[in-house]
Formats: structure tokens, sequence, C-alpha cells
């Protein structure tokens, strides 16, 4: 998007409103919250600030997969978080999953209990999946490990070393999502008009945007990979990064792919549309240095490595026509996990950050969370995701690169 001026009268002539509670960003966790605020608090006047459109951001941009687990094998997960925050962790996304297929009419958003499959690009790979159903099972969750003959047969594809399917997964379109949701929630909706500042006295926050001012006693900034530009003094660049993705979307194929799929530690993923479309994304690891920051492009060599990647592994695909390229700016944390922190002297303000490009999995469950927070209620998740984490973390930069290596 074209970067637009303010003029001089416009700034000296903005309206200004009052809201019992005000969304900074229109994602999946802003309309989420505002969904989840609507109904535990019905009468709440309820506004969603977005810098472009509903979702423009990486909502908007993603595969529509709803997984469960982190970017990580069950198994890495519990090297790095331990066993009890793991399956914490991994039971929240399944609440999450959970919640969209009760609380939301499939038909509404496009939602299809598929399952899903985390295919092993390597004998590595391969290992770490076969550990995790175990390691799985014993801890109550549903997984079936398969070999490379059997996964290849289940996927219509070759050249994986095996593969982990999960029941409980699942695909839907996240913008008819998004659009369900805040319309849900019944709040007023202001797009195309950026958040300049956030400032907060006591219990008030007023928010200034290009063209208007609004004043809340609760406010959510949820930007995500935003969160530094919206809100510098939260030391957001210490909780969150920019790192851009990239997918591509074929003409329609005879459909033979059932599931969503989630491979080479997850720097690959494809599924199926109904209508036969083939989206796939990922291919980032290939080039680390060049997808960062908040540029929305695609570039030839990735798209490359997209369309070989579909080639290799999928064969039935045949010969193809990409009829859509994109690409979204995800937010990545330190450890993989969000962080959600408090506004500066505002006890029901909130930010959060760092969904770490798996934000369709635990973001509903997360507006819930914040909703409570924001009402100022307990959540049983909330201690797993504060930003006082991080306090202690003195370089950012080198923090962030052991979270990338150990693929989020």
């Amino acid at each position: 998007m074209t970067e637009r001026t303010t003029s001089f009268w416009i700034r000296n002539n903005r309206p200004s409103f009052r809201y019992d509670a005000v969304i900074v960003g229109g994602g999946i966790v802003g309309c989420a919250t505002a969904f989840w605020l609507r109904r535990i608090r019905p009468g709440l006047n309820i506004a969603i600030l977005e810098r472009e459109y509903l979702g423009s951001g990486a909502s908007g941009r993603n595969a529509g997969f709803v997984l469960q687990g982190t970017a990580t094998s069950y198994a890495l997960d519990i090297d790095r978080f331990g066993r009890q925050l793991a399956a914490r962790l991994y039971q929240l996304t399944l609440e999450n999953r959970n919640l969209i297929f009760s609380e939301i009419p499939s038909d509404a958003i496009d939602a299809h209990a598929t399952g899903s499959v985390t295919a092993a690009g390597s004998d590595k790979e391969s290992e770490s999946l076969r550990k995790s159903e175990g390691l799985l099972r014993q801890d109550g969750f549903a997984a079936e490990y398969h070999s490379s003959a059997e996964i290849n047969g289940i996927l219509g594809s070759r050249g994986f070393y095996g593969g982990l399917l999960v029941p409980s997964g699942g695909v839907l379109d996240p913008v008819k999502l998004l659009r369900f949701l805040a319309s849900q929630s019944r709040a007023t909706l202001y797009e195309y008009d950026p958040v300049e500042s956030v400032h907060t006295d006591g219990s008030m926050a007023r928010i200034v945007t290009g063209h208007r001012e609004f004043e809340s006693d609760h406010v959510l900034v949820s930007a995500n990979a935003y969160l530094p530009l919206v809100l510098p003094e939260s030391d957001g660049a210490r909780h969150v990064r920019p790192v851009r993705a990239q997918m591509l979307a074929t003409a329609p194929v005879p459909v033979f792919l059932e599931r969503p799929v989630y491979s080479h530690d997850g720097y690959f993923y494809v599924r199926q549309h109904a209508s036969g479309r083939i989206l796939v994304g990922g291919a980032r690891h290939l080039h680390v240095a060049d997808e960062v920051g908040y540029s929305d492009a695609v570039t030839s060599t990735l798209q490359r490595d997209l369309e070989s990647y579909l080639s290799e592994f999928f064969p039935r695909v045949g010969d193809f026509e990409v009829v859509d390229r994109w690409s979204g700016t995800m937010g990545f944390s330190p450890d993989g996990r969000p962080s959600v922190g408090s506004l500066p002297g505002n006890a029901h303000g909130l930010w959060v950050a760092g969904f770490t490009g798996h934000g369709m999995s635990i973001a509903f469950r997360m507006g819930l969370l914040l909703a409570r927070r924001m009402l100022g209620d307990a959540d049983e998740y909330a201690p797993i995701f504060s930003a006082d984490r991080h306090a202690e973390v003195g370089d950012a930069g080198d923090d962030h690169a052991a979270a990338e290596n150990s693929k989020p």
C-alpha cells in the first residue's frame, strides 16, 4: 500500500470517539478478542482499528491451517520447554481447534475437520516424528506415525521419509473467519487509518490515528510483527521481529490431497482447496537473509523453490499453472511463543505479539485469554505468555537466531 500523508487541517480537526474497548489490529487475534469481549460482556461498545483492511496482514495471507502443537515437533518442544509446558501448549492448540468447530458454523468459514500431516523431509525428522507419536500418546493426545511408504500413499506424494497424522487437524478460510468474528463482535470497524500513537494515563488510554482520536478504558494492541512500530515504548524489538513468508496458488487440478501437509521441519506447507487449487508456502529457510522486514513482495528465486517442491513431492499435480503469488509479514518471538504485555500505566491495556507463523493454531483461544485479561479476569494459560519472561534477554538478535535455528 502506498504511504499517505495527513494535512495540518485534518490533524487539527480530528473527531474524538469514546469506546469501552479499543482493539488496534484487525487480524485474527484482534477480531477473536472482540468476539470474546462481546460474549463475556454483551453491553460493551467496541472498536477495531485497522491500518489497511480487515485481513490485510498475516491473518489474511496464510494457508488456513488449524494445527495442533507449535511449529516444531512435540519431541523438540519437550526438549525446548520441558514436558509439562509442551503438553500445556499442545492442549491449548487443541482447545483452539475445538472452540473453532464448536462456536463457529463450519460453513460460515469453510472449515473442515480433515486431520493434518506433518511429513518428514529427512531421516532425522522422521525419527523425531516417530518419537513424538509415543510422547503424544503418553500425554493423552491422538497421533499416528506412518512409514515412508504409508505416508506417501496417504498423501499421493513421493519422497517423504515418514509422517505423523494428527486426526484433530483441519483447514478453514482465514478471511471468512476474520469477517465472521468481526461481524459477531458487533464492533465498529475503522479501516485505512493507521494508529500513530497510544498514550496511557491511569485507567484511561488515548489512541491517535491520522484521522481520529479514541479514548477507552480497555485497550489491546494486537499488531504482532508491527508492535515495535505501533508501540515503541513496549521495547517490542525484544519480543518480536518481522519475517516474510511467501506463497503461491495454482489453477485447479483434480482433487487428491485431503489433508493439509506441513513438512521439512515446517519450512514447507501445502493444501488443496475444495476448488482444486493447490496452495504452497515456505522455502524461507533457503533465503533467510532476504525474508526479513516488512516488504510485501515476492521473489522469483523463492517462488521457483516453491514450484520445485510441488513438482518433486506431489507429481500427481502434473504440469500446473500458477495464478496467484503473495507474501505476508509474520512476527517471530525469541522462543517461539507469543508474548502478552501490559501498556504502561494502564491496568486494562495489553499488547500481544510473536505468533511465529502459527497464529491460526492458537489465536481464537488467545482471544478468550486476552478478553478475560482486559476485563480483569484470570486465565489459566496467561502465565505461559507473560512478556516478563524476556526481561533478562541480553541480545534479542542472538536469541531470535536461536529460535530461528530451532524452527519456529
